[in-house]
């Protein structure tokens, strides 16, 4: 992890003066964080003005795909974050598609940021929908709110996270608007000041529904805790292969515990 500018300090050009955006070392963090979207939202730009990183610096193991972390504190708390490929889906249909899915799933991140772009808000929803189907600690920033008020679109972030049941933040990440807000966002949902109740689709047919109650039940039994059982089970009646070889293997044993979970065992 390296760090070009604002290492280990606080600058006038951070967000926030309660942001120290954090260089090169071994760190110990307090919370880990995704940082998820499609291509051409912003989101290097969101994942730069946090963590101050301008280079990508490897791959993610075993994969041809590129991996970028960088870390920050704030508020007294040492957070990592990753910056996940851009995708459309977490389909698994692509290599960088199952980085991000397995990311999100087995490593589950404290806070999982979905970065939206204000324009194409609609096109980006299908993603959004498809993360909180495994991760009920999200946060959605909608990025280019300026680029959508020069084409007279104005997205309505109250009503937007009223409907989704997670925090929504409006950002102009390249002018660094929105930006307090956005950790603010990151902080209550990581730290568990802010418990999500993430929208879900469930539209189903009854014998789809039974089918899934069936093997949520199983699922759970076999992997108690489990946080996102119904979505394992969804992806694995439409044949996923990953899917079906992780719960052969057992790997949801080895699946990372929310550090407020580990604290009340």
């Amino acid at each position: 992890m390296s760090s070009r500018s604002c290492a280990s300090t606080s600058c006038s050009a951070c967000p926030s003066g309660q942001l120290t955006k954090l260089g090169e070392g071994e760190q110990v963090w307090d919370y880990v964080v995704a940082l998820a979207g499609n291509p051409n939202t912003g989101k290097s730009t969101v994942f730069n003005a946090l963590t101050g990183l301008r280079q990508h610096t490897g791959n993610w193991p075993g994969k041809t795909v590129v991996r970028a972390e960088g870390g920050f504190a704030y508020e007294g708390k040492q957070y990592q974050i990753v910056d996940l490929p851009g995708t459309y889906s977490l389909l698994s249909a692509s290599p960088d598609e199952e980085v991000a899915r397995d990311f999100i799933l087995f490593d589950r991140p404290d806070v999982t940021v979905i970065v939206a772009d204000a324009t194409r808000l609609e096109r980006n929803l299908n993603l959004v929908l498809q993360v909180l189907e495994i991760t009920d600690r999200a946060v959605l920033c909608v990025n280019l709110v300026d680029e959508a008020r020069r084409h007279g679109i104005v997205v309505d972030t109250q009503k937007l996270e009223e409907r989704l049941g997670i925090p929504v933040i409006g950002t102009a990440a390249r002018q660094r608007q929105g930006l307090d807000q956005l950790l603010q966002a990151i902080s209550d949902v990581a730290s568990g000041r802010r418990v999500c109740h993430p929208y879900h689709l469930q539209n189903e047919p009854p014998a789809l529904k039974e089918a899934i109650r069936t093997l949520v039940e199983k699922i759970e039994t076999l992997f108690p805790g489990l946080p996102n059982a119904r979505w394992v089970a969804l992806r694995i009646l439409e044949g996923d292969k990953r899917m079906i070889a992780a719960v052969q293997l057992g790997e949801f044993h080895q699946v990372r515990k929310q550090p407020t979970e580990a604290a009340h065992e």
